[in-house]
Parts: structure tokens; C-alpha cells; sequence
């Protein structure tokens, strides 16, 4: 993993916080709950690639 995909997770995960907090604060709690749940969708989506990428790399190690 590059250290610039993690800034990208967490850039992600900070803007997703502080949409939600602005989302709660105006009395939109619907809007807010799903903005932290597309957020997680999409690194999941991102994570998804990094996981598939590991375990090629350890069926390549084994000889799997």
C-alpha cells in the first residue's frame, strides 16, 4: 500500500466527518447517516483492489 492511499482514506474519512457533523447540526440526521454510510461504501470499494492485490501476492509467495 502507498502512503498516498492512505491520505486519500483518510481525506475521505474527514470530509465524511465534518459533512456529518454539519448534517446533524442543521436537524438533517436522515442525510447525515447516509453520508457516513456512501462514505464507507466507498472505501470499501477502494479497499476491495488492495485486498484482491494481497492475496495474489500471497498465492505467489506459496505457489498457490
Amino acid at each position: 500500500m502507498d502512503i498516498i492511499f492512505l491520505f486519500k482514506i483518510a481525506g475521505i474519512g474527514l470530509i465524511v466527518a465534518i459533512l456529518q457533523q454539519m448534517l446533524s447540526k442543521s436537524g438533517r440526521d436522515e442525510f447525515a447517516t447516509l453520508t457516513v454510510i456512501t462514505g464507507i461504501i466507498v472505501i470499501i470499494a477502494m479497499l476491495i483492489p488492495q485486498i484482491i492485490m494481497i492475496f495474489d501476492d500471497i498465492g505467489s509467495i506459496f505457489d498457490l
